[in-house]
């Protein structure tokens, strides 16, 4: 206002009661008044907007500091599984909600750690324990039941030495699901080539195929070299060849491929469920049109769990025509 009076004075003193030097004057004003408020308004507008991008800014960054808490419990939640059990928040910083949080986190995965070494431990040890009896079961027939029988106690020795191999076949199955369960040891681990191991597995024997006429073919594309425990992976490729001759058909045939980073095994036999081929990996389980054949159901939970420990991803699902196509894909190298 001062500028305007100082103008307004200007043009009076230059043209003293002149109609046009007031009509000049209050022009020049009404100018000057909305150059000001121009600029007013252009510098509170930018002054707003740096305003709001400050507080933005500000807000999104106590926000985080905030939540970053939430964000270590959901990663670290993520990230947890039957082998990572081991692992805890162990948050710091004042007693609030968020570390009252963390805190009944990681006393709950106390609790599941020690429940599920319990339960290794125990399978373990009790197919430990059960070999030995077993050994002195099978045994006590050859050696009591020595020729020459009677007639009739040749059967009843031969089921009892059937019935006992396979109570030591279902032991050390059991045994092997709670070592595998168990993870690795970084201390027995070396790079195997599942290439040897696959024609092992397609190279030896089987009886079941040789009596059901069942042909193994086997096709690699090169060495598939993996870093894990070398027993566990032979047992891996064998239960998977072992699982598609027994459930497959007279005259069948198991197809065993090598590509890239995945293992395929793939047989002939009964069409499968689709609903029923991821439930074949849980232990004793078997798809309806299986439970006559004989077997524990615990070859492709076995596989699984070999499967997890090497970080491998294996998937079922059922083959076109009849039988079943599973694969095993290792991430690393």
């Amino acid at each position: 206002m001062a500028l305007t009076s100082v103008v307004y004075e200007f043009v009076s003193v230059a043209v003293p009661d002149d109609a046009i030097g007031l009509r000049l004057t209050d022009h020049i004003v009404r100018m000057v008044q909305d150059t000001v408020l121009q600029q007013l308004l252009l510098w509170s507008g930018v002054g707003l907007a740096l305003i709001a991008l400050l507080t933005g800014f500000m807000g999104w960054w106590l926000v985080g500091r905030a939540l970053a808490p939430v964000a270590a419990v959901t990663d670290t939640a993520r990230r947890i599984s039957e082998q990572h059990l081991h692992e805890r928040l162990a948050l710091t910083g004042p007693d609030d909600e968020l570390h009252r949080l963390a805190g009944t986190f990681d006393s709950m995965l106390d609790r599941l750690e020690k429940s599920f070494e319990s339960q290794r431990r125990f399978v373990a040890n009790a197919s430990h324990e059960l070999r030995t009896p077993l050994a002195v079961q099978r045994t006590s027939p050859k050696v009591g039941l020595a020729d020459p029988l009677p007639e009739g106690l040749a059967d009843v020795r031969e089921d009892l030495l059937a019935m006992n191999r396979d109570a030591g076949t279902l032991i050390a199955s059991l045994l092997l699901l709670a070592r595998s369960d168990l993870g690795l040891d970084e201390d027995e681990t070396e790079e195997i080539d599942l290439r040897d191991a696959a024609h092992q597995a397609v190279g030896k024997p089987l009886p079941q195929a040789e009596e059901k006429k069942v042909s193994l073919e086997l096709a690699a594309d090169g060495p598939m070299p993996v870093i894990g425990d070398p027993v566990l992976l032979r047992h891996l490729v064998t239960d998977l060849v072992d699982n598609a001759v027994r459930y497959n058909r007279p005259g069948g045939t198991v197809w065993v491929r090598l590509t890239g980073r995945t293992l395929t095994v793939t047989n002939t036999g009964t069409p499968v469920d689709p609903d029923q081929a991821d439930g074949l990996f849980e232990p004793f389980r078997r798809s309806q049109d299986r439970t006559s054949t004989s077997g524990h159901g615990l070859g492709l939970s076995i596989v699984a769990s070999i499967a997890q420990a090497h970080a491998a991803r294996v998937t079922a699902r059922p083959r076109q025509g009849g039988g079943l196509t599973v694969s095993v894909t290792f991430t690393g190298t």
